[in-house]
């Protein structure tokens, strides 16, 4: 499927500022913003990473309002094109660096409202990710709620039925066969619940918050990054274009994310394997840090946007969205994720476990899912 998967999308209007022009910052003081960034992750308890469209850019993924966006294309009336398929893009460097420094625990949450799956084939846990509007590679089932990776992307958009059937297996050893649907989020439909609740938990814990790649315009997760400033935290945003956030930022940087990043990996002294094959975690082998028992309901609407714009969040032209929509939860994803692919050949595994059922069906595809500690589900090599 063509990496365009907004064309899939209902109509809307209010997709933000598009086209906005693009700064970067000085080498020397990219650098020296990259050493200050180094030191705040270094002396972080808590770190949150929000990442945006700007992300995947490099993977050849294009972004949405940037100058040469997708929409900024559109409101030109011009065509974009692309040269790239979401099965054919592998992960960045920025990707992978966050997959080593979940490892090392130095990231602790990543909040993304990219759907390219990019996130999760990079190997980051996937118990540590919230994909807030969907991810193309995983359908959910309507029967028993788990949820599947797949090496191809989903036939269809906005939450339908994909006219696949769910292969999990029952206790006595059947097959689900409940329908399933895909989990990319349409603009009417509600973020998931689960997700959603545990991003907020996560920010307002955080000593700090990274946005990465975006420019904040897409509520509620734009505003996310401001509840970890509101308990205390420290804010981060490194984006080419400026965001309606950037006065709240403790540190500002332009640039290009793996330029910056490569400086911070060098500060923290991480190297970052090249990528492999795609590779599906489950479980981090770090405990959950200890949340707060929350005192008042959650504030942020549930809902991406809305047919109807809501004028007092609207005053700096962020896009909204109405609450009241369908929820979308997603409570038995974790430890419940069904791996599966295309042609019915069962793997060579070394372990099993009880709520995992594994297919592998693409012989150049190989899927590792770790799940507690050293356990692991992987294919041998043929």
């Amino acid at each position: 499927m063509s990496v365009n998967y907004s064309a899939g999308l209902s109509p809307y209007v209010n997709k933000g500022k598009c086209g906005l022009p693009e700064k970067q910052d000085d080498h020397l003081i990219l650098k020296e913003k990259a050493s200050k960034l180094a030191d705040l992750i270094k002396s972080s308890k808590v770190v949150v990473v929000h990442t945006g469209a700007g992300l995947s850019t490099s993977a050849g993924i294009p972004d949405f309002r940037g100058p040469t966006g997708v929409w900024t294309l559109e409101e030109k009336g011009e065509t974009p094109h692309f040269d790239i398929t979401f099965e054919q893009a592998v992960p960045t460097f920025t990707h992978r660096l966050l997959v080593e420094m979940e490892k090392v625990g130095l990231v602790h949450y990543v909040i993304s409202q990219n759907v390219d799956g990019l996130h999760l084939r990079s190997g980051f846990p996937k118990d540590r990710l919230a994909e807030l509007h969907g991810n193309m590679f995983t359908q959910k089932c309507q029967l028993c709620a788990k949820e599947q990776v797949q090496d191809h992307v989903s036939p269809t958009m906005g939450l339908k039925l994909t006219g696949q059937k769910c292969e999990a297996l029952k206790c006595r050893g059947r097959k689900c066969r409940g329908m399933l649907t895909d989990t990319i989020l349409d603009w009417e439909d509600a973020l998931p619940d689960d997700e959603l609740d545990m991003s907020e938990k996560f920010c307002k814990i955080a000593d700090l918050s990274i946005v990465m790649g975006s420019s904040l315009q897409i509520l509620p997760a734009g505003n996310l990054p401001l509840l970890t400033k509101k308990n205390g935290g420290k804010l981060v945003i490194i984006n080419l274009q400026p965001t309606k956030k950037d006065k709240s930022a403790d540190i500002r940087i332009y640039g290009y994310l793996d330029d910056v990043m490569q400086m911070v990996a060098e500060s923290l002294n991480i190297s970052v394997p090249p990528f492999k094959k795609p590779t599906i975690c489950l479980r981090s082998s770090h405990s959950l840090p200890q949340f707060p028992i929350p005192t008042k309901k959650r504030r942020l609407t549930k809902t991406r946007t809305s047919n109807q714009t809501d004028t007092k969040s609207e005053t700096n032209n962020d896009v909204t969205a109405k609450s009241g929509s369908k929820s979308n939860s997603k409570s038995d994803v974790i430890a419940k994720a069904v791996i599966k692919s295309s042609n019915g050949n069962e793997p060579d595994v070394n372990n099993t476990t009880e709520n995992i059922f594994v297919k592998q069906e693409s012989l150049d595809l190989k899927f590792s899912a770790p799940l507690i500690a050293n356990e692991e589900i992987v294919q041998k090599d043929n």
